[in-house]
């Protein structure tokens, strides 16, 4: 079989007619023919570091969509489900994407729980790490989120460090805001990737010191714009990442969405594909081709190189997407989850307090950092009480794996009026966390996501919206199609209820993230990200 096109060479930076020959899924020649096809021939696209989860569908639904986008691999990190199910989880990932074409590559997570401040579902210690990376199925040590304990030389982070190095697997970082001499040590350790700078100062710092930079443009964390302009001088070592998408964006787009901004300003293809392409297979020594003679045939046909639209998609010399059109088939798969708490009652979400002045998060769009601001409470019969006319809601995490009392604190931004959103995806331990206008509206959503055993859902007075979430409380049993639209219909349901945020429910299922600061509520209570510790509610 033979595929005609513009072929694009990336490694040579050429571009020429002639036709890719498959043969046993490989690229067996590549020929320069003259002919009259105008398409482009490229390799595929990698993400270089998603979760899978967020995408609300299992590896096998979001293969189907992303192949439409041109995506043949992802790196992807399972430390969402692995928080819920522990190892079990994560080889649920791996052997639902084994069942269709799309190349994942699944790292083992590094931090599950991610902090000792909050209750997860399972632990993953320095001894199962050592026994993933022994597993050939395992390509990385996922991001390693505990920052702190790698500075400060804990012994159970340098363990899992070590077994990763052991095992030649590259090792993932994540520290959003770590500069100087702290940086220094963290890259030092061997940690040799960063997906959480959100300045270009940061980014530049940390590229001058040997890491590597992932530009992040996900649902909530929106770093493209700040950092794009490094990619020109530094392209050589950066790469183009999701970290989390919801399945209402992953329906419009992927990988292919950045580099068509990319090219928009003016940059060169070249340098852009680069880094949408060759740089993640280079640095994850992922078995995905690069459109090179004996490559696995790995690659998609575009229209043009500024629109980047995507007309086919071969991996291993399949055609899996054609025209819009996917051929990735569902497959069955057994539903995991861990769910184990009570029906909650109104007054476990009340709180008594007399206080003049409150600790609140303050949310920003297209962040997963928050702000801490001090604000005046609302306080009704000795209650505190969302106040809608500031903007002050009430919020709360409550643990799903045992019956404890709701963890309860304020925050700013969500902008809901009369309502409620809530969700058991909640980074990364996937507590409950809903924020709304009511007590009772709020014990209700909780209730009701209890009741699915998981889910997301938005409630007020007399609507009730919810996409059921039965795998691990976090992902779908249904087809990605039907988890976007049913996803889109929450999202713009949160918006007439007055949520001015871009993505509410990405950005609630990241207000319970600890290690992203600067304050955030586990199902423990309200902590400070920047000291790594709990702080009261009140002000004194």
């Amino acid at each position: 079989m033979n595929v005609k096109g513009n072929i694009v060479d990336i490694l040579n930076k050429r571009i020429f007619k002639g036709e890719v020959c498959l043969e046993n899924g490989q690229i067996s020649a590549i020929r320069e023919v003259n002919h009259e096809v105008e398409n482009y021939i490229l390799p595929g696209f990698v993400d270089a570091h998603i979760h899978i989860e967020s995408s609300m569908v299992v590896p096998s639904e979001f293969a189907k969509i992303a192949v439409l986008h041109g995506t043949v691999a992802t790196v992807s990190d399972p430390h969402e489900i692995a928080n819920v199910l522990g190892v079990q989880g994560v080889d649920f990932m791996i052997e639902n994407g084994k069942k269709v074409p799309l190349k994942f590559n699944f790292g083992a997570p590094s931090c599950v729980p991610a902090t000792s401040f909050e209750s997860a579902g399972a632990v993953i210690n320095a001894d199962d790490i050592k026994l993933m990376m022994e597993n050939p199925d395992i390509n990385y040590l996922a991001e390693m989120m505990n920052y702190p304990g790698v500075l400060f030389d804990d012994e159970e982070v340098l363990q899992k460090i070590e077994h990763a190095k052991n095992n030649n697997k590259p090792i993932d970082g994540h520290a959003p805001g770590l500069r100087g001499d702290d940086v220094t040590k963290y890259i030092a350790a061997g940690i040799s990737t960063d997906h959480e700078c959100f300045t270009y100062e940061e980014a530049l710092e940390k590229l001058q010191k040997g890491m590597k930079i992932l530009i992040r443009e996900g649902s909530a964390a929106k770093n493209f714009e700040a950092l794009i302009d490094l990619l020109p001088e530094h392209y050589k070592n950066m790469m183009f990442c999701s970290d989390d998408k919801h399945p209402d964006d992953l329906l419009i787009g992927h990988i292919n969405q950045l580099c068509e901004r990319a090219v928009a300003k003016g940059m060169d293809v070249f340098k852009v594909l680069q880094v949408a392409c060759v740089n993640p297979v280079n640095h994850y020594n992922l078995e995905v081709g690069l459109l090179q003679k004996g490559d696995a045939a790995d690659f998609i046909v575009v229209d043009n190189l500024e629109k980047f639209k995507v007309l086919e998609t071969y991996i291993d010399g399949e055609l899996v997407a054609k025209n819009g059109k996917s051929f990735v088939t569902a497959v069955s798969f057994e539903v995991l989850n861990n769910f184990n708490t009570d029906i909650k009652k109104v007054e476990d979400f009340m709180l008594a307090s007399s206080s003049k002045k409150i600790r609140v998060i303050e949310a920003l769009d297209g962040e997963l950092v928050t702000n801490q601001i001090e604000a005046t409470p609302l306080i009704i019969d000795g209650n505190l009480v969302s106040n809608t006319a500031t903007d002050i809601l009430k919020m709360t995490v409550v643990n799903r794996y045992q019956n404890t009392n709701p963890s309860i604190a304020f925050i700013k931004n969500f902008g809901i009026k009369n309502g409620v959103i809530a969700s058991s995806v909640g980074h990364d331990s996937h507590n409950i966390i809903a924020i709304g206008t009511s007590d009772e509206l709020i014990c209700s959503a909780v209730n009701l996501l209890i009741q699915h055993k998981g889910g997301i859902c938005a409630l007020n007075d007399t609507t009730e919206k919810i996409v059921a979430l039965p795998v691990a409380g976090i992902m779908s049993d249904q087809p990605a199609e039907i988890i976007g639209n049913a996803y889109a219909e929450l999202d713009a349901m949160a918006k007439d209820m007055g949520s001015t945020l871009s993505a509410p429910f990405m950005t609630l299922s990241f207000m319970a993230l600890l290690v992203i600061p600067s304050l955030k509520l586990s199902d423990q209570g309200l902590f400070d990200g920047d000291s790594f510790n709990f702080i009261s509610l009140d002000v004194a």
